[in-house]
């Protein structure tokens, strides 16, 4: 195995969650200014949560790299580191959900793009990063119909299965099942169109705020139900449509915040596909 590939794709990953946090200022999101709409976490909470995932994706390329059996198997492994993952971050962040649906999608990108790079290299072009959001598709198609058949015999359900249940909406699980859609069809390709013309930050936010006005926010359909969803994503929409400069840009986002810690209101969602974006932008040198 390439060793330094080992460590340089996944670090992508890492790194592409600290640009998330950090990135400021958020609307109903914690970052560097603020907590947003959460008083159960801050910015170092998210710093604690992301240093121990990282170790884990390593692992997930790892696997994805080593991998000669059909991709349904390897789901079955990601899956199962997935759940070691998962409690090493709630043991670092006091049980604090910070990353739960970011640490799936990339146990999931991380494993397909090891798989992928065991024929080829970096940086990727967009044809490379369309490749692996597909094999994503086709190693979790079986997912809906494996996680949600028997939801109505569990004693438990997890926010997103709650969600599905009272909503249809399928939340992450969505996302993987389809290839990531928001990434393919919204995020991307904005980020290749504008990358360049602005400061990192600027364009981060600016990511942010198209794709809250275009998705469905599991986060926010599960804190507001579809009339919060919907009006949170009027204004992502009304923000991104503004053509706002950067100063301008950043007050309305000031605003908005502060309109959504009242309202108690967090896109969620929208940040984890925003870091999977950054993941992408870092393979194809975008940023």
């Amino acid at each position: 195995m390439n060793n330094s590939l080992l460590k340089q794709i996944p670090n992508f990953a890492v790194k592409s969650l600290y640009y998330e946090v950090a990135i400021s200022p958020k609307p109903g999101l914690v970052d560097r200014f603020d907590n947003g709409a959460h008083s159960d976490m801050d910015f170092f909470t998210f710093i604690d949560s992301i240093e121990s995932l990282a170790p884990y994706f390593y692992y997930y390329y790892q696997l994805g790299f080593e991998h000669t059996a059909d991709l349904t198997a390897l789901f079955e492994k990601l899956r199962q580191l997935g759940v070691e993952a998962e409690s090493a971050m709630l043991h670092a962040t006091n049980q604090v959900n910070t990353h739960k649906g970011a640490n799936f999608s990339f146990a999931v990108l991380l494993g397909t793009t090891g798989f992928y790079m065991q024929n080829h290299s970096l940086p990727f072009s967009s044809q490379d990063t369309a490749a692996i959001l597909n094999l994503a598709a086709q190693m979790t198609q079986h997912l809906i119909q494996h996680d949600f058949s028997q939801i109505e015999q569990k004693d438990y359900l997890s926010h997103g299965e709650k969600l599905y249940v009272k909503t249809g909406s399928l939340g992450v699980r969505g996302e993987a099942v389809k290839g990531y859609p928001a990434l393919s069809n919204i995020l991307l390709p904005f980020f290749r169109q504008y990358s360049g013309y602005e400061d990192t930050e600027t364009l981060l936010l600016r990511g942010l705020v198209l794709l809250v006005s275009q998705i469905e926010d599991s986060n926010l359909l599960h804190r507001g139900g579809i009339n919060g969803w919907q009006q949170v994503k009027q204004k992502g929409t009304t923000i991104h449509q503004a053509c706002l400069n950067e100063v301008n840009f950043k007050q309305a986002l000031i605003m908005f915040n502060q309109e959504l810690i009242k309202k108690n209101l967090s896109p969620g969602g929208a940040a984890d596909l925003l870091s999977l974006g950054i993941y992408f932008s870092f393979l194809e040198e975008l940023i």
